[in-house]
C-alpha cells in the first residue's frame, strides 16, 4: 500500500506538469516538426550526392579494371549503334526488341548507368542511366532511350574535330528534372548560356559540348532532337518554367575538342557544399535558443522549500 502510494506521488507532479505547460510543449512540437521541413531539402539533396557521387566512383573503377578487349568491344558496339539509328532513324515508339538491344547496350556493369555528366557553369556532376523511369529521374539523368547513345558519331575524328562522313551523326539526349526538394539535379540548367561547356564521361573517355542554341518548346514539339547528318549533338532537356513545367527547356551542345583532356571530376564530386552545411549547424544553435526562451526565466514557486 505505501509502495502504491509513492508511485502516484512520483508520477503525479510529472502528469500536473505536462498539463500546466500544453502550451510550452505544443510550441516546441511545433518547432521540432518545422525544424525538420526547413532541414529536409538540405538533407536529402546532401545524401543524394553521396549516393550519386559513390556510384560515379564505382563506375569509374568499373571501367579503369576492363581489359583491353572489353572496352573495345563495348564502345564499338555502342558507335555501330549510333550509326545504325542514322539509318534506320529515331524510333519514338520501340519495339520489345528495340527496347532489349538498348538496355543491353553500353550497360556492361548491368545495372544501366552509362558514365556521367558534369557542367562546371551550375556545379553538377550526376550519373547517367539507360531510360526515363521515375527511379531514375528522382535522382540522376536519364537518357532518352529512342535517341543516340552518348559516344558520339561513328565517324567523329578527334584530330579534325568534326564528322568525316556527311551521312553520319549523332544526338544523344539526356532529360533531369528540376525543382525536385530531395536533388538539385538539372534545377539550374536555365542558367546555361551558349558558348558555355559541359562534359560527358563514357568508358573513360571525355566527350565535351559547347551549348549552341537554347530553346523553350511544347512537349510534344520534337523537331530540335533529331539527327542531323553531318553534326554530332547532345541536347539537355527539363521542365520549364521552375515549378509550372508545362514547357520544356532544351539546351544543346555541339561536340568539341577537350579543352583538358581528361577531366578529373571524381574529386570535385565529394566536396561538401556549404549549402548543405549550415542548416546543421544553424539547426541545434536555434533550438537550443527556443529552449532558453521558454524555459530560462521560470522562476521557482514562492514558499516552497526542499
Amino acid at each position: 500500500m505505501f509502495k502504491r502510494e509513492k508511485k502516484k506521488q512520483e508520477t503525479a507532479p510529472k502528469q500536473s506538469w505536462i498539463k500546466k505547460n500544453w502550451s510550452t510543449v505544443l510550441v516546441v512540437s511545433v518547432f521540432v516538426a518545422g525544424l525538420g521541413l526547413l532541414i529536409y531539402p538540405s538533407f536529402a539533396d546532401y545524401w543524394n550526392s553521396f549516393h550519386q557521387t559513390r556510384a560515379i566512383m564505382t563506375y569509374s573503377e568499373a571501367v579503369s579494371n576492363m581489359s583491353k578487349e572489353d572496352y573495345e568491344k563495348e564502345i564499338n558496339r555502342a558507335k555501330e549503334y549510333n550509326r545504325d539509328l542514322v539509318f534506320e532513324g529515331m524510333n519514338w515508339n520501340m519495339s520489345d526488341s528495340d527496347k532489349e538491344k538498348y538496355e543491353s547496350t553500353l550497360n556492361f556493369t548491368g545495372n544501366g548507368i552509362m558514365g556521367y555528366i558534369q557542367i562546371d557553369k551550375i556545379k553538377v556532376t550526376l550519373p547517367i542511366y539507360h531510360g526515363t523511369n521515375e527511379s531514375v529521374l528522382q535522382t540522376s539523368i536519364g537518357h532518352i532511350e529512342s535517341s543516340s547513345l552518348p559516344v558520339g558519331a561513328y565517324s567523329y575524328d578527334y584530330d579534325e574535330g568534326r564528322v568525316m562522313d556527311p551521312l553520319d551523326g549523332s544526338h544523344c539526349i539526356l532529360t533531369g528534372h528540376r525543382g525536385l526538394p530531395s536533388a538539385k539535379l538539372f534545377s539550374n540548367l536555365d542558367r546555361m548560356a551558349e558558348g558555355d561547356i559541359f562534359s560527358l564521361n563514357i568508358l573513360g573517355e571525355t566527350y565535351t559540348y559547347q551549348v549552341d542554341q537554347i530553346r523553350v518548346v511544347e512537349p510534344s514539339d520534337l523537331s530540335d532532337l533529331e539527327i542531323i547528318p553531318g553534326m554530332d549533338y547532345c541536347t539537355l532537356v527539363t521542365c520549364t518554367p521552375y515549378g509550372i513545367n508545362t514547357h520544356r527547356l532544351l539546351v544543346r551542345g555541339h561536340r568539341t575538342t577537350n579543352p583538358q583532356g581528361d577531366l578529373a571530376i571524381i574529386a570535385d564530386a565529394v566536396q561538401i557544399d556549404s549549402v548543405y552545411v549550415a542548416p546543421f549547424i544553424a539547426a541545434p544553435i536555434i533550438f537550443v535558443l527556443v529552449l532558453i526562451v521558454l524555459f530560462g526565466n521560470r522562476k521557482p514557486k514562492k514558499g516552497v522549500r526542499r
